[in-house]
Parts: structure tokens; sequence; C-alpha cells
């Protein structure tokens, strides 16, 4: 059979992030995707021009929906723009037995708000507890623990503060940072440094997305966690490598680069 993952997270109407970027990733990894939509944005790759949170009761119903007929080998957190929101999809996925990759999503590529501040506390004390990956990138960290990385040397200190907030690993993604591009991965115990070239192209939109999709994808499959990492890593470079011009900004990274 081929493995169930479940994106919770919201709609990118440029199709670059969001519910969008984690099917195309899903199709391209060989696993059946499947969607909770938690908001509808519209968006292009210039911005977000407008953003609709949905109602808790139409995100439990979603999910249900699926966990219940169907089932999922893995599940993945996108957009949850309010407390009530996060508090909610935690609950869920305390109740489901597979592993969960958490993106705690923030501001989008542009730079536009995609989370309420009234949240930020709901992500430490009820997400990321349940989290089996937690993928933060370096603002992300900012916001969750005051931690600011200017260099590699900072992304253990980085590491160690959101995993005090409870989940099993976490990636701290190093892309803003000068030269390669170098995430950290670990547990506490283990860590794995992950490196790539840092190609010129600046498309890149929803690359934080893919990884996460593409770890709970690699996950789903029965990879272990450093073994699912790495995979979307390299996964992911190449769909960056591939990125391509899209409107008048900012264009998204290519999904189906491996597919020839």
């Amino acid at each position: 059979m081929i493995p169930g993952v479940l994106t919770v997270a919201g709609s990118d109407s440029g199709g670059g992030a969001g519910i969008q970027a984690d099917l195309k990733t899903m199709l391209a990894l060989g696993v059946h995707g499947m969607s909770v939509i938690t908001a509808v944005t519209a968006q292009n790759s210039i911005g977000v021009q407008g953003a609709w949170e949905l109602p808790v009761e139409a995100v439990r119903a979603q999910y249900r929906s699926v966990i219940d007929d169907i089932g999922v080998r893995a599940v993945k957190t996108g957009m949850l723009s309010s407390a009530e929101l996060v508090e909610t999809v935690a609950e869920l996925i305390a109740g489901t037995d597979a592993p969960a990759v958490v993106d705690p999503v923030g501001v989008s590529k542009h730079g536009d708000a995609l989370l309420a501040p009234s949240a930020l506390d709901s992500v430490r004390t009820a997400l990321l507890p349940v989290a089996t990956v937690a993928t933060p990138n370096l603002d992300e960290v900012a916001h969750l623990t005051g931690v600011r990385v200017e260099s590699e040397d900072d992304l253990r200190r980085a590491a160690e503060a959101v995993l005090a907030f409870g989940p099993r690993w976490v990636v701290v993604k190093g892309g803003h940072l000068a030269g390669d591009a170098v995430d950290l991965l670990t547990d506490g115990s283990q860590e794995h440094w992950l490196r790539a070239p840092r190609h010129d192209n600046r498309h890149t939109h929803g690359t934080g997305c893919t990884l996460a999709s593409a770890i709970a994808s690699q996950l789903a499959k029965g990879q272990t966690v450093p073994e699912a990492v790495m995979a979307a890593k390299e996964y992911v470079t190449g769909a960056i490598a591939a990125g391509f011009a899209l409107g008048a900004g900012i264009g998204p990274v290519h999904h189906g680069w491996n597919l020839g």
C-alpha cells in the first residue's frame, strides 16, 4: 500500500507553499497526500494580500474524516494562525498514532505575519510537545525562544532552546546564514550537521513547507528520523536548484525536479 501523509496547513493560492507545496512534495516522493485546510490565503509571488482562518469545527471535521476512515502514517503541520487552532491541532495529533512533523510557521517568505502573537505560547506549550520533529528557521527560533543565531556556533544553543519545549527532535534551519546551507538535526544527544551548497537562485518560495513535508513523507515510508531528514534535505536542495520564476516576485522551488 502507498503510505498516507496528512498535511494540516493553509492554502497558498499561488501554489508555491502551504497545502499546495505539501501535496506536490508528497506526490514527488511517492506517498499519498491528504489535507486539512486551516486557512485560505490570497497569495502570489509578491506577498500575501489576505488570509482567512477556517473555523475550528471545520478543521477538526477534516482531520477526523481522514483519520477515522483512511488513517495516516505521518502528519505534518504548517500555518496555524490562532491559539485556538494550535491547541486543537495539538490535541488531535496527540491522539494519532503517527509521527508528527511541526513546521512552526510564523511569517511568509515575503515577511507577512501568518501567526498571531497570542498563539506563540500555545505553540510552545501545546504543539511542540507533541512533535516528533520540529523544523523552525532562524526567525521562528528567535520568536519562540529569544535565541538569536548569528553564526553556525549558535545553532546548537538554538536547538537546545527549542528542545526544551518538548519535541523529540529539532532541525534548526540555517539557510539564512552566510556560506553553505547548513542545518542542525539533534535530539539533545545525537547531532547531525547537514550541509549543502548554496545555489544562486532567488526563487525559493515554499522551502520550509517542502522540507517538512519531505521529512513526513520519508517517515511514512519507514525511515528513521535522521534518515528521513537527510533524504528530505537532498530533495529540497534539488528543488531549490531548480526553482523557477513565476510572476513578478519570488518564484517557487521545483517540486517535481526529481521526476525527470
